[in-house]
């Protein structure tokens, strides 16, 4: 998964395939702090207009709703990737405020 996520964020082209290891990693990894770092990670390291950043937002809320809560730098970068989606869609997608 790191090496996928490592990838992406370096390459446009891996994009595809880590949005499918971000998504099966917010629905069935059991390692709260773990998820949440990639997706922090993932979500300030992505090129603007990456899908990416809107898949990040998204998975932040489904690991809140997994595990019932987010820490403080998660919860900023959700809520700032949903500010970025309404004042830009082109930079990141509307998944961002799906969370909401």
């Amino acid at each position: 998964m790191v090496e996928t996520l490592e990838r992406a964020l370096r390459d446009r082209s891996a994009e595809g395939e880590a949005a499918g290891v971000l998504v099966g990693t917010a629905l069935n990894d059991d390692d709260a702090e773990f998820v949440e770092h990639w997706y922090v990670q993932v979500g300030t390291r992505a090129a603007s207009g990456s899908p990416l950043l809107g898949l990040a937002g998204l998975c932040l809320g489904h690991t809140a709703r997994r595990f019932g809560r987010l820490g403080h730098e998660a919860l900023a970068l959700a809520e700032s990737l949903a500010v970025r989606t309404e004042e830009d869609p082109t930079d990141v997608d509307g998944r961002a405020v799906d969370r909401l």
